[in-house]
């Protein structure tokens, strides 16, 4: 039938129109168009005669209701349903679902901003941002200047560039080729299909990624594209590989599938002997632990589980967001990766799987949990019995008007506070909420009560004299400074970096040059004042940059979501 059980965000695209942005339990989606029901009162009245097709078209009705694939991304849902018709949603809430006008569909990919369709008879259409008509689809196939070469089998996206799959095996790269995504030194972009290499058995990319592979009739593999974290499997940290190199260092196995995210990839491989086995194996960045390392791979090395290689057998992988979903030939489904938010429950021949968000985005409340922890605080207080309590000077200095004097007289008050009194005392200051009257009292003259956390984190950027800031990031030969709270408030990324290891001797992070200027500005003032500098211009570059940032800040957790709030700026 054509239902979903979905959850998640809901949003971008708005897939159920009466329910919230963010869906945290699993509901029933039905594919239904707003002008379905129109002439429903109509149909009723009329005659049986009408009828008379009924039959003939039930077999196509069940096969409109029977899905083939979805394909997605942060701009857009593409449905492919068994009868080779299409429903697309677009990024734009506030447009209805519609018909992709092209029929005998076999495949749609989603990748970025483009929308790529490939036929049952072996054509391609993708998709073109034309303002004058934006549902116009373009067949990028009839552009290929071998005659020979225009029927296609197979079409993979990645983020920004599509890859067709000849019935000659020859793959051809079309769009951005700013990070050597299609094999040439230049120009960064291609208008028309462009062969990259020939006796080719399979192509992989994702749609979020900017780097690919392909694999040749005698499994050897070669790749080129983004490479910045050693993602390409190497050997090397060369940040782009601008033409297709073949990889040496991998197992001499049959390759049965490679999945990749923008910072890493993961292999899946099958032993050539009586009895195969699949081995998994990975390159890339470790963090969301993607790899199922806790380090930088920079070739292919195995990822070893006892959770699968004892008695089961890999039959597929999924890579998606920074995370991985592993299914076994005994009904296991493994993850590792950023999965922190959802949930899994077994009951009596069922099982759920469902999102539950986190609410650490709140500043006031982590400030709360997070200021007693010496290694992030740096000045002392002393309560009636000589203990010892710690705060964060910074916040306390703009909390407290940016005045000393009034720092010496909260140590006073503290001085004559027990150790609960005192823990109450810095919850008001940081929280800005009475949990004390009585002891409200005593601090009141000395806060400012009006002011939101937000407000002060937002003072503490706009003072470019401030050098109280604890943790460097170094951009570009700029650096950056910013307080440790801040960012493990606002990033999973730090988050991680600060409370999951028991001493941090660095204090640097340098790996933040794909981004622009404005981005990184957009990205610094957000972590500070949860809000979107005024005056910025958000383009379709903005945002394309601001997905790449949000992936590696980890900032998908905030709320209100980043990315959606730039979304609704832009249209």
């Amino acid at each position: 039938m054509n239902e979903i059980i979905f959850f998640g965000q809901n949003y971008y695209p708005k897939l159920i129109k009466n329910e919230p942005d963010s869906i945290t339990k699993p509901i029933q989606f039905k594919f239904k168009f707003e002008n379905e029901n129109e002439n429903e009162n109509e149909n009723e009245n009329e005659n049986e005669n009408e009828n008379e097709n009924e039959n003939e078209n039930e077999n196509e009705n069940e096969n409109e209701k029977q899905i083939k694939q979805i394909s997605s991304d942060y701009f857009g849902i593409i449905f492919l349903f068994k009868n080779g018709k299409a429903i697309k949603y677009p990024n734009n809430p506030n447009q209805k679902p519609q018909k992709i006008q092209i029929e005998n569909i076999q495949k749609v990919t989603v990748g970025g901003d483009n929308e790529t369709i490939l036929t049952i008879e072996g054509n391609v259409f993708r998709k073109y941002i034309n303002p004058k008509n934006p549902n116009e689809f373009i067949n990028i196939s009839s552009l290929i200047e071998d005659p020979n070469d225009r029927i296609i089998e197979d079409i993979v996206s990645g983020y920004s560039s599509v890859y067709l799959l000849t019935s000659n095996q020859n793959v051809y790269g079309i769009s951005s080729n700013y990070y050597g995504q299609l094999g040439l030194k230049k120009p960064k972009n291609i208008k028309k299909p462009i062969l990259m290499m020939k006796n080719v058995s399979k192509i992989f990319t994702g749609n979020s990624t900017y780097h690919v592979f392909l694999l040749n009739s005698n499994q050897e593999l070669f790749c080129c594209g983004k490479n910045n974290h050693g993602q390409l499997g190497l050997g090397h940290h060369k940040k782009k590989i601008i033409s297709l190199t073949k990889i040496q260092n991998i197992p001499k196995c049959k390759i049965i599938d490679i999945q990749t995210e923008d910072d890493y990839s993961i292999m899946l491989i099958e032993e050539e002997n009586e009895n195969p086995k699949r081995k998994l194996y990975s390159c890339g960045n470790y963090r969301y632990n993607g790899l199922g390392k806790n380090k930088h791979t920079y070739e292919f090395t195995e990822i070893k589980s006892s959770l699968f290689e004892n008695d089961d057998n890999i039959l597929e992988i999924s890579v998606r967001s920074s995370h991985t979903l592993i299914l076994t030939s005994k009904g296991k489904l493994i993850s590792f990766g950023n999965i922190f938010n959802y949930h899994v429950h077994c009951g009596y021949q069922k099982s759920f799987l469902y999102y539950s968000p986190s609410s650490f985005s709140n500043l006031e409340e982590d400030l709360i949990k997070l200021f007693q922890r010496k290694e992030f605080c740096n000045i002392s207080f002393k309560t009636e019995n000589g203990e010892i309590i710690k705060a964060h000077k910074l916040i306390l200095k703009y909390r407290l008007n940016q005045n000393e004097n009034q720092i010496e007289k909260l140590k006073e008050i503290i001085s004559n506070k027990s150790i609960k009194e005192s823990n109450q005392v810095f919850e008001m200051i940081y929280s800005n909420r009475i949990i004390n009257p009585k002891l409200y009292s005593e601090i009141k003259e000395i806060i400012n009560s009006n002011e939101k956390i937000e407000e002060t984190m937002k003072r503490i950027y706009l003072n470019e004299n401030e050098n109280e800031n604890d943790f460097i990031i170094e951009r570009k030969e700029k650096q950056y400074k910013f307080p440790k709270l801040i960012l493990i408030m606002r990033s999973e990324l730090y988050r991680g970096m600060f409370l999951s290891v028991t001493e941090d001797t660095s204090n640097k992070v340098t790996d933040y040059s794909e981004l622009s200027n404005k981005s990184f500005q957009i990205f610094e003032y957000w972590i500070y004042s949860n809000q979107i500098k005024k005056g910025i211009q958000i383009t379709q570059e903005i945002i394309n940059e601001i997905k790449i940032g949000i992936d590696y800040f980890q900032l998908n957790q905030t709320n209100p979501n980043l990315f959606d709030l730039l979304i609704k700026i832009k249209i």
